[in-house]
């Protein structure tokens, strides 16, 4: 019930490795591609997250149809959430790597975050365009303890308003963009696939014949249906 029975001796079937595997992939694939997809598209609902907090809602009740552990479960939906939260400002990213346009503005004001300390933390600068526009657009990336009012900085933005500008220092490739994303999914994928590895019962799916369960008896290994 907690961590699931895993009913098998040795390795466990290819099969049910591979249907983990297909779980994860699938699950953190849509997560991930409905949040690039509402960046990029401007709708609200894949943009601020809500249809990939469904999808991660979705995996974890496929793992709760299998009988998968209640702790492995817990462990799926913690992931699966945290990479639909994160998604967003990844595909933000995303967006401004292939379509953003740079342009130079002039820092207004500089302000340091709670947690700056010394060189450390994160600053905060103000911009306006060159021709004096002011901007509400508030940009980390590039803005340093050293960045002085009056100083340029290089700014991405999208041409179509869908995502806020940032600071050009970052991501040159839509890889790039999507790295922050690699430790969710590598987590969710592994925890997909020990979910439903462990899931596997013998009263329910036995397993192939010269496999023995740990009472020490052979039985015929069938599929889910």
């Amino acid at each position: 019930m907690v961590w699931g029975p895993a009913e098998f001796t040795g390795l466990p079937p290819r099969w049910l490795i591979g249907e983990g595997l297909f779980a994860g992939v699938l699950g953190s694939g849509l997560i991930v591609g409905a949040g690039v997809f509402g960046a990029w598209s401007g709708e609200s609902a894949f943009a601020a997250g809500e249809v990939g907090l469904a999808c991660a809602l979705g995996l974890v009740l496929h793992l709760l149809l299998v009988r998968a552990g209640r702790a492995m479960v817990g462990i799926v939906a913690v992931l699966a959430v945290g990479l639909a939260l994160h998604t967003p400002q990844a595909a933000a990213g995303v967006v401004l790597t292939a379509r953003g346009q740079e342009r130079s503005v002039v820092v207004t004001s500089v302000r340091a975050s709670g947690e700056a300390s010394g060189a450390r933390g994160r600053y905060f600068c103000s911009v306006e365009g060159r021709d004096g526009a002011p901007s509400t657009a508030r940009i980390w990336r590039g803005c340093t303890r050293s960045v002085r009012p009056g100083d340029s900085l290089a700014l991405v933005y999208d041409p179509k308003g869908l995502v806020p500008p940032r600071g050009v220092e970052g991501a040159t490739s839509i890889v790039d963009a999507l790295r922050s994303l690699a430790g969710w999914v590598v987590g969710l994928v592994v925890a997909c696939v020990t979910a439903v590895v462990r899931s596997f019962r013998l009263l329910d799916r036995p397993v192939a014949s010269g496999s023995a369960h740990p009472g020490g008896r052979g039985a015929t290994h069938q599929g889910r249906p």
